[in-house]
Order: structure tokens, then sequence, then C-alpha cells
């Protein structure tokens, strides 16, 4: 079985080498080389990779936010590449993610590469995603991180509810006019607000609860999004939609929530 790879580096001669490398193991067909997280949250989602190898450090949306914004059901396996701390890599161990330390090894390359093939032949993989965010839960604990609060106010009394989220030893209370979109993670909801991704252990379903039903719109079993940031509508195959908001980002909507865009599309016009 040949995995179908991106590969995601924002330095060229890293990515060159990287591509190299998974040439010479002979069992990765490389679809797409990204230099930036933006190119790599794109080809994700158009392409549909088994596997992406990528660099967690790099400039404007590095390789944990790529894996955040990415909806639940097109996150692939992530193998990083990376000369992160201990720490982190201890994290990322602990919740079966794989990762590649820099400089690139071949011997390491091959082996992650039949431990990828082994997780996708038993489908361990599918939740990827949940098991990368406990893993940012665990690094965050650990190197502290400022968390804006948001001061905004609209709407109406249930719109008027902030989300609470607890970040260690602090609680962010997030307005819900900040929120574009939410999908979730296995016990976790990553909510995606003010440019940052908040990380809340609830259901998907139980926070929708709290929220503002005229702007917040299933769009997906696993995705919840602020129609008042929806900026394109752009039909797709099978009766499929993606939306458009802010900052280029793109989310799928699948066909059994497809009405909802087009009563939002019908009382827009």
């Amino acid at each position: 079985m040949q995995l179908r790879a991106i590969i995601v580096d924002d330095e060229p001669l890293a990515l060159s080498i990287l591509r190299s490398k998974l040439i010479k193991n002979g069992q990765v067909d490389i679809i797409a080389a990204c230099k930036n997280g933006r190119e790599a949250t794109e080809a994700a989602l158009e392409m549909a990779p088994d596997v992406m190898f990528m660099d967690i450090q790099m400039p404007g949306i590095d390789g944990l936010s790529v894996v955040k914004r990415l909806q639940n059901d097109a996150v692939p396996l992530i193998i990083f590449t990376t000369a992160f701390d201990q720490y982190a890599i201890d994290a990322f161990d602990l919740y079966a993610v794989d990762y590649i330390l820099k400089p690139i090894d071949q011997e390491r390359i091959d082996r992650s590469i039949a431990r990828a093939k082994e997780r996708l032949s038993d489908q361990s993989h599918s939740s990827n995603k949940s098991g990368i965010v406990g893993a940012i839960g665990e690094i965050r604990k650990h190197h502290g991180r400022e968390d804006a609060v948001p001061d905004t106010i609209w709407g109406s009394q249930v719109a008027q509810r902030k989300i609470v989220i607890k970040e260690r030893d602090e609680i962010v209370l997030l307005e819900q006019a900040d929120i574009s979109w939410m999908d979730a993670a296995g016990d976790y909801v990553c909510i995606h607000a003010n440019n940052e991704t908040y990380i809340k252990r609830s259901t998907l379903k139980e926070l929708l609860s709290q929220l503002d039903p005229e702007h917040f719109k299933r769009v997906h079993r696993s995705t919840v999004v602020n129609l008042k940031y929806v900026e394109k509508v752009i039909p797709h195959t099978k009766g499929e939609y993606f939306l458009v908001l802010h900052a280029d980002q793109k989310l799928k909507v699948s066909r059994n929530y497809r009405d909802v865009i087009k009563r939002f599309l019908e009382q827009g016009a």
C-alpha cells in the first residue's frame, strides 16, 4: 500500500531533504509540497492525504495550528518533523502522535512510514486529532501561554452568555461574537476565535446548546459555524459546499446539512 502524503516545511532545503528521503523509502506518493501552514491546510482539505509530514515551528500558522484549523474528519495521520524540546516530544509520544527529530534520519523516516501504515490498516488513527489536541494541552500546561480575554458584547440574552474555558490556572471568558467556528475532537471542542484556537472539554452538542441558534449552525456532524463569518459559499460535488471564512479558512458542508446553507443563502438574497 502506497501512502498519499503531503509534506510541509517553510525551509526549502528541509523540504527537499524530506522529499528525497521519502522517495528513497519507495512507499510514499507525495501529492503536495507546502511551504507554510495556510497551504498545508488547503491541501489537506482538498486532497485528503493519508499522512502529513509537517514541521511544527513555522512562521504564521505553525504545524500545531494546522491541525487545530482542520475539521476533525479532515485530519490525516500527522508525523511532525521537529527540533522541538524534549518535553513536547514526550507529550506527543504519550498521545501516539509520531515525530521525527531534525536533522532527518532515513532510518527514522522508514520506521515512521511503517508505523503509519500499521495504523491505517487497523484504523487506529480515527481519534488522531483528539490525541494531538491532548498533546497540545500538555504542552500549554508546561510552557504557559497568555490568551487575551475578549470584551465585546452582542445580541440577545442567549448570545450574551460567555463561553467559559479553563486555561491552566486561569479562566478565559470568551464572547460568542468572536467565535467563527468550532469542531469536535474526541472529548474536546476546538473553538476558533480571534485568530486563536481555544480547547474546551465538552461535547459539540453541549456547547451548541449554550450558543445563539440564530448565528451558530451545524454544517457537519463535527463542525459548527458562526454564519456571521461566512464570506463565500462555493458549491462542491454531490450537493456539498465549501464555506470560506475570514483569513481564507475553508470548511466543508456535508450533504446532510446542506439545507442549512440553502436557507442561509435564501435569507441573504
